[in-house]
C-alpha cells in the first residue's frame, strides 16, 4: 500500500531551479503540491556557476520576482557581489548580475519553500509515469511508490539518462557526485514524444589559498550597489567580495591541445549538441585559433569557503590533461583542484511539442519545464518553472491558462521561441531575441507584471499597491516636467556647466531633459522641480523610471505600436486541428511546418521558420480576414 494515499492537484519532478519556483507557485495558489527529489540536501543547487542573472537573464529573474516566484529574493539574501551591467549602453540593455554563496543559496531555497503552505516533501528517484490513456495520473519511484495527481511537472535537469565524460572516461550521473535519472525518457518516447541529446559542461574548481592573486586583475562589484526583488524586505549588499581577471596563453593552448586526441568532444563519443554562447575551453581555441589568449574569471563561490569556480575554464578533457594547462595561467602556477572540469551529455524534448502553457501536447495535465526543454541557465529554468506552476495550478482549478505576450516579458519571449521555433542546442536568452526589448526592461518589470500576479494570487495587496504608487507618481512627475517651463536665467547655468549649447528663451523643462548628456541630478537644480520631488516623496526608482520615459518616449511609442499591430494578428485565432494540408495554396514547407506546430494564432503562424508573407496571407483569406 503505499505511503501517499492522496491524490495531489500538481507533482513536480525535480528539485532544481525550474521545479523549486514550479513547486512555489503551484502551492501559493493553493493546489496542493508535492516536491519529488533525488536529495532534499540539493534543492536550487548552483550546479554550474555561482552566479544569477547577466545580459537578459537579469530582466528575467526580475520578471520572476515580479511575477511572485522566489528566485530574485534567494539572490539579494545570499549576494556576494553586485553589479549591474551594461550601463554604458541604453537602459534595454542594463542587466543586473549577482555572485552569490552557493551553499547559502540552497540553503534560502529549502527554507523559503518549507516555509510555503500547502507544499509536501519526499525524497526518491522517480523512474516512472503513470497515464491513463492519453492523460497522466500519476509517478513511479525508484522505491516502487506510485503517487496519484492530477498534474505532473518534469524538471529533470541534466539527470534524465545523464553521462559523464571527463577524458576518455565515461559513467552515469546528473551532475558530479549524483546518479542520472532512468524510466522517464521510456515511458515518454512510448507514447510517441520524440527526444535527442544534448551536452553542456562545467569548469574545474579549485583551492582559492592556492591562487595568486596579485598576478590577476582584481573585479569588485559596484559602488553603490542594487537588488534584485522589488520587495521592501529585500536590502542592497553592504560589503561585497571580489571576483578576478586572468588569461589563457599560447602555451596554455599548445598544451590543451596535447589532449584533443582524447577529448570525447572530439573523438566522437560526444554526439550531442553543446551551447553555442557558452563553449568549452577547447571549443574556443579550436573556433577561435586566431586568438592567442581568452580570459578567465575567478569568482568565489561564496563568504566562507576557499573554494573557486573557473568561469571560461569549461572543459571535458583528461585530468592530466587539464591540470598541466591551467598551471600555465597566470596566477595558477601553484594550483590544487577540488574537482576537474566535465561534460554531461542528458536526453531533452524538443519543445514544439508543448502548448503555451508549457503542457504537453500528446499527453493533457503533464508539463514540462526547464532542461527537458532543450533550454541552459538557471534563469530561463526557473522562468519557466514559474509558468508550469501556474499553470498546473490552473489547470487543477479548471481556470483559462496563463500566458505571457512576447511584447509582456522575456519570459513570453522564452515560450514562444521554445514553442514556435524549436531548439537544437541549448537556448539561452539574450536582449536581441526580444523584439520589444525597450519596454521589457529590467527596471519596470514590476510596473509590466504585478497586476498579474496579483490576479494569480502570488502577489501580497500591498506590494500591488506599492506598484500602484510608484505608477502614479511616475506619471505625476512626467506630467509636472512635460508642463514646467523654465527661464534661460534658471537652465542655462546648469547647461553651461555640462558644455552644453544654451537656450535663447523660456522653454518647457521636458524638451531640455532630453538631451542625452544631462541627467536627473543635473534637473534637480531646478528650484522648482526640486520642491517637487521633496513635496511628494519621489524616491530614486520613480526617477530612474521618469528619466528613461522622458529620454526614451519615442522608441517607447514606436514599439508600443509594433506591439499592437502584433497583438491584432494575435487575436486572429486559428482553429486546434486545423488541417493545413487541405490548403493548397500554402506552400509544402509551411503545410508541412505547420502541420506539426500547430499555432493557436495567426501571429504565432508568422513566427515559424519556413512560413513566408504569402502564406499568412493565405491563412488570413482562410480565417475570414
Amino acid at each position: 500500500m503505499s505511503l501517499f494515499s492522496t491524490t495531489y492537484d500538481v507533482i513536480v519532478v525535480g528539485g532544481g531551479h525550474a521545479g523549486s519556483e514550479a513547486a512555489a507557485s503551484s502551492a501559493n495558489m493553493g493546489a496542493h503540491t508535492l516536491l519529488i527529489t533525488m536529495n532534499l540536501q540539493n534543492i536550487a543547487q548552483m550546479s554550474c556557476n555561482p552566479a544569477m542573472g547577466g545580459i537578459a537573464k537579469g530582466q528575467i529573474v526580475r520578471e520572476i520576482d515580479a511575477l511572485g516566484g522566489y528566485s530574485a529574493i534567494v539572490t539579494d539574501k545570499t549576494a556576494i557581489q553586485f553589479k549591474m551591467l551594461n550601463k554604458s549602453k541604453g537602459p534595454a540593455m542594463w542587466s543586473p548580475r549577482a555572485q552569490s554563496d552557493r551553499m547559502q543559496f540552497a540553503e534560502c531555497w529549502r527554507n523559503m519553500l518549507e516555509q510555503t503552505d500547502n507544499l509536501d516533501f519526499y525524497q526518491d528517484s522517480v523512474n516512472g509515469l503513470i497515464f491513463e490513456n492519453n492523460t497522466i495520473i500519476g509517478v513511479k519511484t525508484a522505491l516502487g511508490l506510485q503517487i496519484k495527481a492530477k498534474t505532473v511537472i518534469v524538471t529533470a535537469g541534466t539527470f534524465l539518462n545523464g553521462l559523464i565524460h571527463i577524458g576518455e572516461k565515461t559513467f552515469g550521473g546528473g551532475r558530479a557526485g549524483e546518479g542520472a535519472s532512468t524510466g522517464i525518457t521510456e515511458d515518454l518516447v512510448a507514447k510517441g514524444f520524440e527526444s535527442g541529446r544534448m551536452k553542456t559542461g562545467t569548469p574545474p574548481r579549485v583551492d582559492g589559498r592556492s591562487l595568486d592573486y596579485s598576478k590577476m586583475t582584481e573585479q569588485p562589484g559596484d559602488e553603490i550597489t542594487e537588488k534584485f526583488s522589488y520587495l521592501k524586505t529585500s536590502k542592497p549588499l553592504q560589503k561585497q567580495r571580489s571576483c578576478y581577471l586572468t588569461y589563457t596563453n599560447p602555451k596554455v593552448h599548445e598544451l590543451l591541445k596535447e589532449g584533443f586526441e582524447r577529448s570525447p568532444m572530439f573523438n566522437g563519443r560526444i554526439k550531442s549538441t553543446g551551447p553555442r554562447y557558452c563553449p568549452s575551453v577547447e571549443d574556443k581555441i579550436n573556433r577561435f585559433a586566431e586568438k592567442d589568449r581568452h580570459q578567465i574569471f575567478v569568482e568565489p563561490e561564496g563568504w566562507n569557503t576557499v573554494e573557486v569556480y573557473v568561469n571560461g575554464f569549461s572543459t571535458s578533457l583528461p585530468e592530466d590533461i587539464q591540470d598541466k594547462a591551467i598551471r600555465s595561467i597566470e596566477g595558477f602556477e601553484n594550483v590544487k583542484f577540488f574537482r576537474y572540469g566535465y561534460a554531461i551529455e542528458y536526453d531533452y524534448f524538443p519543445p514544439t511539442q508543448l502548448k503555451h502553457n508549457l503542457e504537453t501536447k500528446l499527453i493533457e495535465n503533464l508539463f514540462f519545464a526547464g532542461q527537458i526543454n532543450g533550454t541552459t541557465g538557471y534563469e530561463e529554468a526557473a522562468a519557466q518553472g514559474l509558468m508550469a506552476g501556474i499553470n498546473a495550478a490552473l489547470k487543477t482549478q479548471n481556470k483559462e491558462a496563463f500566458i505571457l505576450k512576447r511584447n509582456e516579458a522575456y519570459i513570453g519571449v522564452l515560450i514562444d521561441d521554445l514553442i514556435t521555433k524549436g531548439t537544437e542546442e541549448p537556448y539561452r536568452m539574450f536582449t536581441s531575441r526580444a523584439e520589444y526589448r525597450t519596454l521589457l526592461r529590467q527596471d519596470n518589470a514590476d510596473l509590466r507584471l504585478t497586476e498579474k500576479a496579483y490576479r494569480l494570487g502570488l502577489a501580497s495587496k500591498e506590494r500591488f499597491e506599492r506598484v500602484l504608487d510608484k505608477k502614479k507618481k511616475t506619471e505625476l512627475t512626467v506630467n509636472f516636467i512635460k508642463n514646467l517651463s523654465v527661464t534661460k536665467e534658471e537652465i542655462n547655468p546648469i547647461l553651461e556647466s555640462k558644455k552644453l549649447a544654451i537656450v535663447n528663451q523660456t522653454m518647457k523643462l521636458y524638451k531640455i531633459a532630453s538631451r542625452p548628456q544631462l541627467n536627473f541630478n543635473d534637473l534637480k537644480k531646478v528650484t522648482k522641480l526640486a520642491s517637487f520631488i521633496n513635496e511628494n516623496n519621489i524616491d530614486n526608482e520613480i526617477i530612474e523610471q521618469v528619466e528613461i520615459d522622458l529620454k526614451y518616449s519615442g522608441y517607447i511609442e514606436k514599439e508600443k505600436n509594433n506591439a499592437d499591430k502584433l497583438n491584432r494578428l494575435e487575436n486572429v485565432p486559428i482553429p486546434s486541428n486545423f488541417n493545413y494540408s487541405k490548403v493548397k495554396s500554402l506552400s509544402y514547407e509551411a503545410r508541412e511546418k505547420l502541420s506539426k506546430i500547430q499555432p493557436t494564432s495567426i501571429s504565432q503562424a508568422s513566427r515559424i521558420s519556413g512560413v513566408s508573407p504569402s502564406d499568412i496571407s493565405v491563412l488570413l483569406v482562410y480565417m475570414g480576414r
